[in-house]
């Protein structure tokens, strides 16, 4: 538990994480997870929010139905008060908003009756987000002027006859239940009883705005057949009665994007698998991310320090990777110099990404091969190598093409090992718990390391799921290892692995 003063004085805050999407969780939600010492949150709640926590964070899940203990309420609001009495900033992350079906007031009792201070952050609730994700508008100015939200599930110990559904059933506008899969054939009847017509439109969501939505058309008679104690559609869901659901379709924007609902691991380094994984989600694939090799410092800094030194005795500065510039310069700068001491130097780079990262250094590469391959970049600098003095700062292992090469070709050449990469042996949990729920469609590699790295790490869960090569290089590793990548980018970057997906995806 991290420590606090004993002056200081904690605080709980109800924040709403929306409906699935991460993407759909407030700024001030944001705010509050990186400032938390402890967070309580629903299974349902998006687990890359917690990206947003502090590693030295408690972090508890208050148990899913089916799969281990369930918290009862009782122990959530004794942890909640326990922590903030001591001090710590708390987080009770709830699905959708804290305030509609989330047991808001049973939480908000507790800490009242104990003076804790708190904070209620609004979230997109799932009703919501059903005309943005579902295209089931729940107010039309033609059907609906009003909606009313109603539990399917009541409160133990509470009446069922709690909800008059035969004043519900002549109500002017759209209907959406919430937790009412296994009591829908109750619902339904008591609709169609109080004189709510047979065929009223009805549209079933479920898991809204996740990269898994589905969306489902029927009339209030069909209910009970669709949704009941053994229905194969299972929770989450919502259903949206009324006369908005009439044109409801699975054929929205959000199920027809190019990758909606394919299953993607990323093998690259965390930090530099972020921009892959936004571009991969905003596609519309469920991302996950599982390193397969970790960067870290080189074990000695000594021979990159004496490299640094001595700039002036090299003509070129040669990048083969992103991870070689940021380490190689922040090693420069670390050393007290600044871009002066490259200054007179040459710079090439193995390719677009490698550029981009001398970019964000302001520095431009005077020489980026067409096809960003090692023997494309020796053959670029072969006739000027003749006599000149290379640099390469590189990782602890690695192909041998580039110094090799223009050493051939008559050049001088220095390697220094700037970083190191060593490969990652175990899954995350995380990781585990997908796969044996459903095993990824694809994992993309991005490097032949990082191939060998993601094999050895899979092991037999390589047979479930299909390999996306970034290049002819990566792909031979793979095929070393007895594994045939399903296609391989002909762009060898990011982007060009997404376009090769997205066609893969299309035609298949």
């Amino acid at each position: 538990m991290p420590k606090i003063p004993s002056h200081s004085r904690g605080k709980v805050s109800l924040v709403g994480a929306g409906p699935g999407d991460a993407g759909l969780i407030t700024l001030r939600g944001v705010e509050l997870l990186a400032d938390a010492d402890v967070v309580l949150y629903d299974y349902l709640a998006n687990p890359s929010l917690l990206r947003h926590v502090r590693s030295d964070a408690q972090r508890h899940c208050l148990g899913r139905h089916g799969q281990g203990k369930l918290w009862s309420q009782q122990e959530i609001n004794q942890a909640m008060v326990d922590a903030a009495q001591a001090g710590l900033q708390v987080v009770r992350l709830k699905s959708g908003d804290p305030t509609i079906f989330a047991r808001a007031a049973d939480e908000i009792d507790a800490l009242k009756q104990n003076d804790i201070p708190f904070e209620i952050v609004p979230g997109v609730t799932t009703a919501l987000a059903a005309g943005a994700c579902a295209g089931v508008p729940v107010t039309d100015s033609r059907f609906a002027s009003a909606v009313a939200l109603v539990t399917g599930r009541e409160k133990p110990g509470k009446s069922d006859d709690a909800i008059d559904y035969a004043a519900l059933a002549q109500f002017p506008g759209t209907l959406v239940m919430y937790m009412g899969v296994t009591s829908a054939p109750a619902w339904s009847a008591g609709l169609i009883a109080g004189g709510k017509s047979t065929d009223t439109p009805c549209a079933i969501i479920r898991r809204c705005s996740w990269p898994d939505q589905e969306t489902f058309q029927c009339t209030l008679g069909e209910i009970a057949d669709h949704l009941h104690s053994g229905s194969k559609i299972r929770p989450p869901v919502i259903v949206v009665v009324g006369e908005v659901a009439r044109e409801a379709s699975a054929d929205n924007w959000f199920q027809q994007r190019p990758l909606f609902g394919q299953r993607i691991l990323i093998t690259r380094p965390e930090h530099q698998a972020e921009d892959l994984a936004h571009t991969l989600a905003e596609l519309g694939a469920d991302v996950y991310l599982q390193p397969a090799i970790q960067i870290s410092p080189p074990h000695d800094w000594t021979p990159v320090d004496d490299a640094i030194r001595r700039l002036h005795d090299f003509e070129w500065l040669v990048f083969s990777s992103a991870n070689g510039v940021r380490y190689f310069l922040d090693r420069l700068f670390a050393l007290g110099d600044d871009l002066r001491a490259v200054g007179h130097l040459q710079i090439a780079a193995i390719g677009s990404g490698t550029a981009d990262m001398l970019a964000e250094y302001h520095l431009n590469a005077d020489v980026i091969p067409a096809e960003y391959r090692a023997e494309s970049l020796v053959a670029s600098l072969q006739s000027a190598a003749n006599e000149q003095r290379f640099l390469l700062p590189r990782a602890s292992r690695g192909r041998d093409v580039l110094p090799t090469g223009l050493t051939a070709a008559g050049g001088e050449v220095t390697e220094i090992v700037v970083y190191q990469s060593d490969d990652c042996t175990t899954l995350s949990p995380e990781i585990i718990e997908a796969w044996d729920d459903q095993p990824i469609d694809y994992v993309i590699v991005t490097s032949s390391a990082i191939a060998r790295a993601t094999v050895r790490l899979l092991g037999n869960r390589t047979q479930q799921t299909k390999f996306v090569s970034i290049s002819p290089i990566t792909s031979d590793a793979l095929r070393e290892l007895e594994v045939e990548p399903v296609v391989e980018a002909t762009l060898f970057t990011m982007e060009g692995i997404i376009e090769v997906l997205k066609q893969h995806v299309s035609e298949n």
